[in-house]
């Protein structure tokens, strides 16, 4: 559990005790200390530091007023660095400003306020009116100025440093308030950092603990580098949404109760804009351990069944534009939901790279591929597609009862997909019984992996797909399943190139209605070649 009691202030002085805060503020690899020795002294030195704007840095005197007077005096010299020393900083809304950089100091923490009902500057800055879009994605999604930092409409800015942001005042999305007029939230932040079309913008360095309903939220925003974040968070870590010419590298993300990173392209800017040009590279992701445990370095792996320890990289599920030119490579998933690809809402996804990738104590499927039809935005939206995907190099071990999933749905089929040097080891412990289930379509259902319940594969459950290839791929189970490694329906074109089962009398292969099937060079299999399987297990 966070330990709550984390700040002692003694008289002009600040104390952190035990807990989340206490861990040495940050450290960056290697081969930058160099820089940050000097750095740190010179941006102290040289920026507008925020005490000589009133800020206390104190944990109990509001300072978001001298924190936003810092910001408009930097922007007023044409540009500059704000500057956090170390403090603690209690805050509601900070409003950044183009060319103004914030930097967070070795000790710093910036303190998300709890809202007050009637009193002075008593909350965050109110969620902006929307269009008549909203409804098509959830309320997070559709606000950005009721969070602790925000921008819309800026260029060239950065948050950078060692120091914290702590969003212990934020709203999580989940919570009854007691202070709710005409339906909307008075005074309420649920964001730790929101953008709004903005371009330029430099995020690295700092952690973020209990960052909201949203750690990071980008909509809009290009040019954005994200990199060596610690993020230690009760929802979602980072979401990066109708962005283009994104790097995310070298992150960590403990996020339990949601996705860790999660590029998306909702409707939420008026119109459908794809996520595109995005590589996500060098990071970790998890939902095993106890909130502020991964930040703090004691990593403490959480034992309530009931969390259900999402954690994952996931793009979608608001999926309005698409995805084009992805690449996902060396990340680490642990004690987690595994990777998730989908198109809900007419999104059209391709050239999709996810390499590199390690998989351990995966909760739900290692993979899931999705291209369904719930089709939430504007009358007249059509189904989107999903082609050109390549997926290689993973190991997973661990996994759930869940195999891998490829499923679209009836005439808008998923397409061109490689699968391949592929090592997954599930728990397996499938019946005969699970082997003859036919799962239902639910074509406009929420796409999560358990949406179609037990599934009858213990390694791939592949439906509506065409063009499918899949080489050095090996399906391995704890238990004995009995279920078959891959189960296929309606796919025409798959070419299986040096597969490998386990070795049980369960089928390798259940075909139903596949066309122009062939697997070859096995050692467990006779190579073999189909053209037409209306039902055939093999």
């Amino acid at each position: 559990m966070l330990r709550r009691d984390l700040l002692k202030i003694a008289g002009s002085g600040m104390m952190v005790a035990a807990g989340p805060l206490a861990v040495a503020a940050g450290s960056r690899p290697a081969q930058f200390r160099d820089q940050d020795d000097l750095g740190d002294a010179s941006v102290l030195a040289s920026g507008f530091n925020v005490r000589g704007y009133g800020a206390k840095g104190d944990g109990s005197n509001l300072d978001s007023p001298a924190i936003n007077r810092a910001i408009d005096a930097a922007s007023a010299a044409g540009g500059g660095t704000v500057v956090f020393p170390a403090g603690v900083y209690l805050s509601y809304s900070i409003r950044l400003k183009s060319k103004v950089g914030l930097y967070l100091g070795a000790g710093a923490v910036v303190l998300a306020a709890t809202p007050t009902q009637g009193a002075e500057n008593g909350g965050y800055d109110a969620a902006e009116p929307q269009g008549d879009w909203e409804p098509y994605q959830d309320f997070g999604h559709n606000h950005w100025h009721n969070s602790l930092i925000w921008g819309e409409g800026l260029n060239d800015v950065s948050i950078t440093g060692p120091g914290l942001i702590w969003g212990k005042g934020l709203s999580r999305g989940w919570e009854k308030h007691p202070y709710v007029e005409d339906g909307t939230l008075k005074g309420v932040g649920n964001k730790s950092i929101a953008l709004k079309n903005c371009r330029n913008v430099l995020l690295r360095d700092f952690r973020i603990l209990e960052g909201g309903w949203f750690g990071i939220l980008a909509t809009g925003v290009d040019n954005l580098t994200i990199d060596n974040l610690l993020i230690d968070t009760n929802r979602d870590g980072m979401d990066i949404d109708c962005c283009r010419n994104v790097r995310v590298s070298n992150c960590t993300v403990n996020s339990p109760w949601d996705d860790g990173i999660c590029p998306k392209s909702s409707y939420a800017l008026g119109y459908a804009r794809t996520t595109e040009n995005l590589t996500i590279t060098n990071c970790y992701v998890t939902g095993g351990f106890e909130l502020g445990t991964v930040l703090d370095g004691t990593w403490k792996p959480i034992t309530d069944e009931k969390v259900s320890q999402t954690g994952r990289i996931k793009l979608g599920t608001e999926s309005n534009g698409g995805f084009k030119n992805v690449t996902i490579s060396n990340c680490v998933f642990e004690s987690c939901q595994g990777f998730a690809l989908e198109t809900e809402d007419g999104a059209e996804i391709e050239n999709i790279v996810f390499s590199g990738i390690t998989m351990r104590d995966i909760r739900s499927a290692p993979l899931f591929l999705r291209l369904g039809t719930r089709l939430r935005g504007p009358a007249g939206t059509k189904p989107g597609y999903m082609r050109h995907i390549v997926l290689s190099n993973i190991v997973s071990s661990g996994a759930s009862r869940l195999p891998s999933i490829l499923s679209g749905v009836p005439d808008h089929p998923i397409e061109d997909v490689k699968i391949c040097d592929v090592y997954l080891e599930q728990v397996g412990g499938g019946t005969d019984a699970m082997a003859a289930l036919q799962p239902e379509e639910r074509e406009a259902a929420y796409p999560d992996p358990g949406m179609f319940g037990e599934l009858p594969a213990s390694g791939f459950f592949i439906r509506h797909v065409r063009n499918l290839e899949m080489s050095n791929v090996e399906i391995a189970t704890a238990n004995h399943d009995a279920r078959p490694a891959f189960w296929m329906r309606d796919v025409v074109g798959a070419d299986l190139f040096r597969v490998r089962v386990p070795e049980t009398s369960a089928p390798a292969f259940d075909l139903q209605q596949v066309k122009d099937f062939r697997s070859f060079g096995s050692r467990q299999l006779e190579d073999l070649s189909i053209e037409v399987a209306e039902k055939r297990k093999i």
